[in-house]
C-alpha cells in the first residue's frame, strides 16, 4: 500500500486529530497535576488567618485561663464549624475539657503551616505554635480557607467544559480544512447544472496542494471543457446550417429554372455528394472533440504512408508524385493509430495541393528529436497572414483573400489536428517563403 504524499489530507487529519488527543491528555495530566500543586500549600492569607487565631487564643487562655479557653472554641466552632483544641507541650488539654482517646491520637497527624494540605479531599489538621513555643492551637482547616475549594469546579471545568470547547474548535477548524472547500464546490456544481458554464471553484481552492485541491482542478477543467465543448457545438451549428444553405439554393435556383433532366439529375448528385461530405466532416468533428476517442496505436512506417498517400492524391488531381517529394529517412517510424494518421496526413495534403500554385510542390520532410519525430509539410503557395496562423484550425475558416483558389468547407484541418490529438501528437502550422509549413510532432518507436 502507497502511502499519500506529504501534503495528502491524510496527514492534516492525522495531524489534527493526533494535537486533539494530545490536548486532552495534558487537560487531564498535566493541567490537573499543575492544578493539584498550585493547591497543595496555603497560601500567605491563610496562613495569617489561622496565626490570627493562634494569637487570639494565646491572648485569652493568659488572660482568662481554661475559662477562656473554652470560650475561645467555642466562638472558633460557631464561626467555623470545625475542631479545634488548645494543648500545650505535653498535648494535654488547656481547656476545662480533657481530650479524648481519638481527639489525642488526632494530634500524632497535625502538620505545620507550611507543609501541605495532604490528599485531595480530605480535611487537613494544622497546629499554630504560641510565642512561646510551648503551647499551641490544633485546628481543621475551615472550608472556607480551602485551597482546594474550587478544585472540583476546576476539574469539571477541564475535564468537561475545556474538551468540549476544544472539540468545537477542532470542528470548526476541520469545516474550515474540509466542508468549506466542499460547499463551494456544491454552489458551483449548482450553477454548473443550471446552465451557468462560467462556474468555476476559483484559486481559494484549487491552490491547495491536498486532495480537495485535485478535486477543484479537476472541476474547474471538467467546465472549461464543457464550456468550450458546448461553444464549439453552437458554432459548429451554426456554420453548418449556414454551409447547407448554399447548396440546397443552388438546388431549388436549378429545379426552378433547369430543362435539361440529365443536367438537373447531374447537379443534384454533385450537391448531394457535397452535403454528405460536409455532414460526414462534421459528425466526424464534433465525434473528436466530444468523445476524445482513445485510438489503439501501433507503429506506423510515415514513408510507405506517405506514397500512398501521394498515388491516391496524384490519381484525383493529375499531380505527378514527383511534385509531392518525401525526403524523410526509411527509418521514420512513429507511434499512432494508421487509419488516422492516414486521414490526417491525407486532409493535411489535399489542403496544400488546393492551395498550391501552377506547377507547385508540396514537399514531406522531418528529423528525430529524441523520442519524437518532427515531420514538415510544406507547400508553395502564398501562406497566410501570422495573425492567422492559428485560426485556419478553426471549422469553416476558408481565407480565400490570403489562400486563393480554394474550395471545400474549411474542415481538413481542423480534423486533422483533432486527430494527431487523440494520438498524443501535435499539429501547428508556420509560414515558409514562399508557402505554408505545417509541422507535426509524434512519438517515435
Amino acid at each position: 500500500m502507497n502511502l499519500p504524499g506529504r501534503h495528502s489530507l491524510l496527514w492534516r487529519l492525522a495531524g489534527a486529530l493526533a494535537l486533539f488527543c494530545l490536548l486532552l491528555v495534558s487537560l487531564h495530566v498535566d493541567v490537573g497535576r499543575e492544578l493539584i500543586d498550585a493547591t497543595s500549600y496555603l497560601p500567605e492569607s491563610t496562613r495569617q488567618t489561622l496565626k490570627g487565631y493562634a494569637r487570639e487564643a494565646e491572648t485569652t487562655w493568659r488572660e482568662e485561663g481554661a475559662a477562656g479557653v473554652d470560650a475561645f472554641l467555642q466562638r472558633l466552632q460557631e464561626r467555623e464549624q470545625i475542631w479545634a483544641v488548645v494543648v500545650d507541650q505535653h498535648k494535654d488539654s488547656l481547656s476545662s475539657q480533657t481530650l479524648t482517646a481519638e481527639q489525642a491520637q488526632r494530634l500524632d497527624f497535625v502538620r505545620r503551616l507550611e507543609f501541605p494540605v495532604g490528599r485531595p479531599g480530605g480535611t487537613p489538621t494544622f497546629y499554630i505554635p504560641f510565642s512561646d513555643g510551648n503551647a499551641r492551637l490544633v485546628m481543621e482547616l475551615p472550608q472556607r480557607l480551602n485551597p482546594r475549594k474550587y478544585n472540583e469546579l476546576w476539574e469539571l471545568l477541564l475535564q468537561r467544559v475545556l474538551p468540549a470547547v476544544l472539540a468545537v474548535v477542532v470542528a470548526v477548524l476541520l469545516y474550515r480544512l474540509l466542508i468549506a472547500p466542499l460547499a463551494i464546490l456544491r454552489r458551483q456544481a449548482a450553477a454548473l447544472s443550471a446552465g451557468d458554464l462560467s462556474a468555476r471553484l476559483g484559486p481559494q481552492v484549487t491552490r491547495r496542494k491536498d486532495e480537495l485541491g485535485e478535486l477543484a482542478r479537476t472541476f474547474d477543467h471538467m467546465a472549461e471543457r464543457l464550456q468550450g465543448t458546448v461553444a464549439f457545438q453552437r458554432q459548429l451549428l451554426r456554420d453548418l446550417s449556414h454551409e447547407l444553405r448554399t447548396p440546397l439554393a443552388r438546388l431549388r435556383v436549378a429545379g426552378e429554372s433547369e430543362q435539361d433532366i440529365e443536367a438537373l439529375r447531374q447537379r443534384l448528385v454533385r450537391e448531394v455528394e457535397e452535403m454528405e461530405k460536409l455532414v460526414g466532416d462534421a459528425l466526424e468533428l464534433v465525434w473528436l472533440d466530444t468523445e476524445r476517442p482513445s485510438l489503439p496505436l501501433e507503429e506506423v512506417d510515415i514513408v510507405r504512408l506517405w506514397d500512398v498517400l501521394r498515388e491516391n492524391a496524384g490519381f484525383e488531381t493529375g499531380w505527378p508524385i514527383e511534385r509531392m517529394p518525401c525526403e524523410l529517412p526509411a527509418d521514420c517510424r512513429v507511434l499512432g493509430n494508421l487509419n488516422g494518421l492516414a486521414q490526417a496526413l491525407e486532409n493535411i495534403l489535399r489542403n496544400a495541393i488546393r492551395h498550391s500554385p501552377e506547377g507547385g510542390v508540396v514537399r514531406l520532410a522531418g528529423q528525430r528529436e529524441g523520442d519524437q519525430w518532427l515531420l514538415c509539410i510544406e507547400d508553395q503557395g502564398p501562406g497566410v497572414a501570422e495573425s492567422e496562423l492559428e485560426n485556419i484550425f478553426r471549422p469553416f475558416t476558408r481565407l480565400s483573400a490570403a489562400r486563393p483558389g480554394g474550395d471545400g468547407f474549411g474542415l481538413g484541418l481542423a480534423i486533422a489536428r483533432s486527430m494527431i490529438a487523440t494520438q498524443g501528437g501535435h499539429l501547428w502550422a508556420e509560414n515558409a517563403r514562399p508557402g505554408l509549413r505545417l509541422k507535426l510532432r509524434l512519438k517515435s518507436v
